[in-house]
């Protein structure tokens, strides 16, 4: 059965139209949808089984203390409801649909309660009783058909995803909070893994994906449907995430509940201030962090950790206002020793926020000294449903092949794009399947080209020196009592030598012939990291000369009179 996923969430939003406008503001539609759609899906899965567990329950219940087990054997699920109500059989009572339905929640197994509560269901079921709509509402949820057979996990994580995007929308939610459009999402999945073939070849493979701002687990079905489809189809893939949204986090745990992973692999709270994954290693991991969102509601507890020479944030902490490093921080430190890769997407700020010595140019430094960075890809403005800023993926290493050691590949990516027929917010343009083909064919290829440039490691690197001149009073230079020339702090300067560079060949050419009185404080010397990735591909385009213009101008107003003589 043809299902298309556009059709499902239009029948889902049309469903808040019709009952739930009016009661509730649209910002506030999520809470209820997604709760509700969670709960049709699995009852769509439960529904086979459901006479059958509902006997074994009665028939054990007073036999033993908990018939989970028995009753997850027999019926071969991983998660069960005893109630004797589903939300297609709550329309068999009217009368007593509030009641019924507390009856049907209460009947889920320990882990669905779980999922459940996190949704805080309370008042939303209440309001919608006490306004006498809650009946409809079942009613419509239940003629929807979200079988994994029939609806497959990844068309699921469309439909979440853009019910997601509408809700983030109405409530002007910051982007890239919730999810990531599924063509940057393919292209970073291909960047991770087109290099892992002999990685990923062969039986009895085991590997790790985590992402510790899951969402609804995009990223990691997406890793998981790819490496299957496109290396091996028998290496056993663990996905683990953490999400700190709890909605999300129901999502993304029941779909895995649902479609046979391990949902005590996602995890709730927040990556940078609760870990829980602490001490865990993984062989790959993806990302879209929020950007620009302020971190200082963690800043204690992270400012404590960065004094842990050991701790994740031992060499430098970004400004609060934007945590997006720390998040790189954070998975860099889960890198199994014998190689992890990881894809991360970043708006601009990590490459080039922050002088030398701040804590954004050190954790640069220390990523790139390293050897860590292996290639950025700029990508195209407009990709993103609420933002039009332009982003970049960056890929991560602790086992870069031979070729690339040393060296980190930049790539511009920013024309490789199709613009959409119809705008989904702010996302006009779309990385298509070509798109995605050239650029990994770049990456791969490993040579430089017009929309390619390989660096040197310390290419990115620079010195910033201090030049100093002389303080005078009344015509005479001010010494120290030790005889030291004073330095007149305001004519103080400063001057960036590439780390390729020589600082006192550059002192002696660059400085010294403008202020022959100068001289370099180097005990004041930092080095700092930065990527100036528009600089490097920017190219020059001459001005149009007048004569051009005025021959342009000239043109119009022909075409403007024919226009006026025509209507005259």
């Amino acid at each position: 059965m043809s299902v298309n996923h556009s059709e499902i969430s239009s029948f889902i939003w049309n469903v808040c139209d019709d009952v739930l406008r009016g009661l509730f503001k649209p910002h506030e539609y999520g809470d209820i949808i997604l709760p509700f759609t969670v709960l049709r899906r699995l009852d769509c899965v439960l529904e086979p089984h459901k006479d059958n567990v509902i006997g074994l329950y009665n028939e054990y219940k007073s036999q033993v203390d908990d018939p989970t087990p028995i009753i997850l054997t027999r019926v071969n699920t991983t998660f069960f409801n005893h109630s004797q109500y589903d939300l297609n059989r709550l329309r068999q009572d009217p009368s007593n649909v509030m009641m019924n339905f507390d009856n049907y929640l209460s009947g889920y197994s320990e882990n669905v309660v779980e999922i459940v509560e996190n949704f805080q269901l309370e008042k939303p079921i209440e309001k919608l009783n006490k306004n006498n709509r809650l009946f409809q509402f079942i009613e419509k949820f239940s003629e929807i058909e979200l079988h994994p057979d029939v609806v497959s996990n990844h068309q699921m994580g469309q439909i979440f995803e853009e019910l997601l995007r509408k809700f983030s929308e109405m409530s002007n939610e910051t982007s890239g909070e919730h999810y990531t459009p599924r063509d940057v999402v393919k292209l970073l999945v291909s960047m991770v893994f087109s290099q892992e073939s002999d990685n990923l070849q062969g039986n009895d493979k085991v590997r790790s994906i985590f992402d510790p701002c899951c969402g609804t687990g995009g990223m990691l079905t997406t890793s998981q449907e790819w490496v299957h489809e496109n290396i091996n189809d028998k290496v056993d893939i663990r996905l683990l995430g953490q999400e700190l949204n709890p909605q999300t986090y129901s999502i993304c745990k029941s779909d895995m509940m649902i479609t046979g992973g391990n949902p005590e692999e996602i995890r709730q709270g927040s990556s940078l201030s609760e870990d829980r994954f602490q001490g865990d290693k993984f062989d790959y991991m993806l990302t879209n962090p929020p950007y620009g969102v302020s971190w200082k509601s963690e800043k204690s507890f992270i400012e404590n950790e960065s004094d842990n020479p050991n701790g994740r944030f031992s060499v430098g902490t970004p400004r609060s206002s934007d945590g997006q490093l720390l998040f790189l921080q954070h998975m860099i430190s889960k890198m199994d020793p014998k190689g992890s890769r990881v894809g991360i997407v970043l708006n601009g700020s990590p490459m080039f926020a922050g002088d030398s010595g701040s804590g954004e140019s050190e954790i640069r430094k220390w990523i790139i000294e390293n050897d860590m960075l292996e290639c950025i890809v700029s990508l195209p403005d407009r990709l993103f449903f609420n933002t039009s800023i332009s982003t970049y993926l960056w890929i991560v290493t602790n086992k870069k092949s031979s070729e690339r050691q040393g060296k980190v590949q930049l790539i511009n990516g920013s024309n490789f794009y199709t613009s959409m027929r119809k705008n989904l917010g702010e996302k006009s343009k779309e990385v298509s399947v070509e798109g995605r083909k050239q650029i990994v064919e770049t990456y791969n290829n490993f040579i430089e080209s017009e929309v390619s440039q390989i660096h040197n490691n310390e290419y990115f690197g620079y010195t910033k020196i201090t030049i100093e001149q002389p303080l005078e009073k009344n015509g005479v230079v001010v010494t120290t009592k030790q005889g030291k020339v004073k330095p007149d702090t305001k004519k103080r300067d400063y001057e960036r030598i590439p780390l390729t560079g020589d600082i006192e060949d550059y002192f002696e050419k660059e400085v010294k012939p403008h202020l022959p009185d100068s001289w370099m404080d180097e005990s004041k010397n930092k080095v700092g990291y930065e990527i100036n990735f528009t600089k490097y591909f920017y190219k020059y385009k001459p001005l149009r000369s007048m004569s051009e213009i005025t021959q342009d101008l000239l043109k119009l107003e022909e075409e403007s009179e024919n226009l006026l003589n025509e209507v005259v």
